[in-house]
């Protein structure tokens, strides 16, 4: 029996996200503790599937230690077994899984689980849904939203909405629900990798605030920046970055 690399990483999602909804729904933990244990179950769901599955391939994840070894493979899974754990703990939808496969540093493939809302976006069989409205939408964090932000949204006149999960606000551009989402200030590659392999499979822009290119499977994880758009904003966004 063969798994194509999108078809495991679509399994590996949602599954995950079932497991993370029986969790929510049946603990009798809560808070933090909650979300720590609930990382640690998605966590070793998808490693153990990606063990099974592609065991000569490299693994980044945001719940497991970090080495080396992960830089001399050309193939390096990209993970975020929980993206929003606050919001996962505090009952909140705005929560996902994350699931990406970078290829020589590129994000070649990915999905995203939403689970709350009963989603799942993969990065080979999606498109943009386009709604009218009479003002743009960005979204930014919840919690640490970007100094740019109200700029952004004056050049625009776009509305602002504050949203928890980088995957949740990533799937939403992809749903037609917003029209872009910004984000500065640090983010690691588990955060965005999945997020941004979908949006570009949806004909979305993804890329770094200067415009370029989101590179993965790097020493250092961080990424400082993100924007993923409608491809009519994206270019005045990069216009007013790169001019600050």
């Amino acid at each position: 029996m063969s798994v194509t690399d999108e078809d495991l990483a679509a399994h590996l999602a949602e599954e995950a996200g079932r497991l993370l909804l029986e969790q929510r729904n049946s603990s009798l933990l809560q808070g933090n503790a909650l979300g720590h244990v609930a990382d640690q179950v998605a966590n070793a769901f998808i490693l153990t599937g990606l063990a099974e599955w592609r065991p000569e391939d490299a693994v980044l994840s945001e719940e497991s230690p970090d080495g080396p070894v992960r830089l001399g493979k050309s193939r390096c899974w990209i993970i975020d077994p929980l993206d929003g754990t606050r919001e996962y703990s505090e009952g909140r939808p705005d929560w996902a899984v994350h699931v990406a496969l970078a290829v020589d540093g590129a994000p070649k493939l990915g999905a995203v689980a939403v689970p709350a809302l009963g989603r799942l976006f993969r990065s080979d069989a999606v498109e943009v849904a386009s709604r009218v409205r009479e003002r743009p939408v960005m979204l930014v964090s919840r919690t640490r939203p970007p100094a740019e932000a109200a700029e952004i949204a004056s050049l625009l006149g776009a509305e602002v909405r504050p949203m928890g999960s980088a995957g949740a606000k990533a799937m939403a551009v992809v749903a037609g629900e917003a029209d872009l989402y910004f984000h500065a200030g640090g983010q690691h590659e588990w955060d965005n990798c999945a997020p941004a392999a979908v949006a570009l499979g949806a004909g979305l822009h993804a890329s770094r605030a200067d415009g370029s290119s989101l590179v993965y499977n790097q020493p250092d994880t961080c990424i400082p920046d993100l924007l993923i758009a409608r491809p009519e904003y994206a270019d005045r966004v990069l216009r007013f970055c790169r001019q600050r």
